[in-house]
């Protein structure tokens, strides 16, 4: 998954608020899920062809707003909606790191996941 961001230089909406609209909805929509890690500041300006500063103006008000949180130096994620849901992303991330850690591909890092669930919930 790589987020898209598409800046209308004629617009009369800032290109800050173009880039804080756009991943807001991807957000809210669930095209960027809970979790997901957003590029760098200077990373997404030159991928739009923006000034660092703008992205890093729409980044500070997208999480004013709580859409994205950022982690320190580990980077910036969209956010959950609320705290048990948070847990989880985090729990979440803290798996694929670690399953990455340990050289396991996707599909043996679901399968341990699927597994899990079955032993936990019986099925």
């Amino acid at each position: 998954m790589t987020l898209e961001i598409t800046i209308d230089a004629k617009s009369a909406v800032a290109p800050y608020e173009q880039v804080r609209g756009q991943i807001a909805e991807e957000a809210r929509a669930g095209r960027l899920p809970v979790g997901y890690k957003l590029p760098t500041v200077r990373g997404l300006a030159e991928q739009s062809g923006l000034a660092a500063n703008t992205v890093a103006k729409a980044y500070r008000a997208l999480e004013a707003d709580g859409v994205i949180e950022t982690r320190g130096r580990h980077g910036t994620y969209v956010a959950a909606a609320d705290a048990r849901a948070r847990e989880v992303a985090a729990a979440a991330t803290a798996y694929v790191e670690r399953s990455r850690r340990l050289g396991l591909d996707r599909a043996a890092a679901r399968a341990a996941v699927e597994e899990a669930l079955r032993a936990a919930y019986g099925d």
